[in-house]
């Protein structure tokens, strides 16, 4: 019990990445880094990302909101890790957007954790979300408001401040969510809990007119209640909560491939380097800077591009990020840790 107290108490005077007194005034993002990528002519294209146009390095760091193995107040998943009997002949490219063609609109759905380093939340939550669409034929978005505010320090989490994807899985099996929309959803009472820090503008076309996100705050968490945040929705919480029916970790390529094949999308973690800031397009690998911390998301098929292999990822960021909210990074090789482990569950 001691040993517990003591982790938890570390947990909670972390922070998922490590901000020094220079990167409150070092730019978040810069053309020399541009540069460098695009002379490099690897799988992938960088620009001036207006996603971090005014922001801070140290700004940019509090959005990747995973505690990474070896950070200060990281907790060992304690999740058990699946077997597999076989691993079977495989498809060379799989897309669970068109494998669960009928719940393309939950699986492709990109949604957006605004200032707030709530990535460990969304990226889990999302693939709950997809994972019970697939097994129940419900579309309902679930709500990564309530994993966010409420998993707390037994979960590994702090909120805006951070949190590990196995914790929110045990959350899941323990706790469940509930229904919970976009920031456009607030006061509409079509879900029970709907995610309260506003949608920004991140790059691309600004069709929706949203706020650019360096003019929005540096988010704290919100309180945790357990009630539904939209007084008009019809369906009490308890009974609009939905539960996974276990948790559970993934290694190795092969296996990670097999569960995405059988099973619907998994929620991974990877290290960000300076560089991935500046994405636009293609086939992510790493080429110049350091690391920032640590990002979930979830991964939701593989492919090939001119011989190059890839896994195909969905952000948190808005569909306005990247290539429609989501990226491709190298596949095979590990790249920025992402293939060290994934985490899902049975729902």
């Amino acid at each position: 019990m001691k040993a517990v107290v003591v982790a938890l108490c570390m947990l909670a005077a972390a922070s998922a990445t490590t901000i020094e007194p220079k990167d409150h005034h070092r730019p978040a993002i810069s053309q020399e880094t541009v540069d460098v990528v695009n002379n490099a002519e690897t799988t992938w294209k960088a620009h001036m990302s207006p996603r971090f146009d005014g922001m801070s390095m140290a700004q940019a760091k509090k959005l990747l909101g995973t505690i990474m193995p070896g950070d200060l107040g990281y907790v060992e998943p304690g999740l058990p890790e699946k077997a597999f009997r076989t691993t079977g002949d495989l498809p060379e490219s799989f897309d669970s957007r068109e494998n669960w063609a009928s719940c393309a609109d939950v699986i492709g759905h990109i949604r957006d954790q605004s200032n707030c380093g709530s990535c460990w939340a969304f990226s889990s939550t999302e693939t709950f979300n997809d994972r019970y669409c697939i097994n129940h034929d419900d579309h309902a978005l679930l709500s990564p408001e309530e994993t966010n505010d409420c998993a707390g320090l037994l979960y590994g989490s702090m909120g805006c401040n951070g949190g590990q994807p196995a914790g929110a899985w045990k959350f899941f099996v323990r706790s469940g969510v509930p229904t919970g929309g976009d920031y456009e959803d607030v006061g509409t009472g079509s879900s029970c809990k709907p995610y309260t820090l506003e949608s920004c503008y991140h790059h691309g076309n600004n069709t929706e007119d949203l706020t650019p996100c360096s003019d929005l705050p540096t988010y704290s968490t919100p309180k945790c209640t357990k009630s539904c945040g939209e007084s008009n929705y019809t369906v009490s919480y308890e009974d609009d909560k939905v539960y996974a029916k276990s948790a559970y970790t993934v290694h190795t390529v092969d296996n990670i491939m097999q569960e995405i094949y059988e099973n619907g999308p998994v929620t991974v973690a990877f290290t960000v380097y300076e560089d991935f800031e500046s994405y636009e397009s293609g086939i992510y690998q790493h080429v110049t800077g350091r690391s920032l911390g640590g990002h979930a998301v979830k991964m939701i098929g593989w492919g090939v591009e001119d011989g190059v292999e890839y896994w195909t990822i969905a952000n948190s960021w808005n569909e306005g990020w990247g290539e429609d909210g989501f990226f491709r990074i190298l596949k095979g090789v590990n790249e920025c840790g992402i293939e060290s482990a994934a985490y899902a569950g049975t729902v």
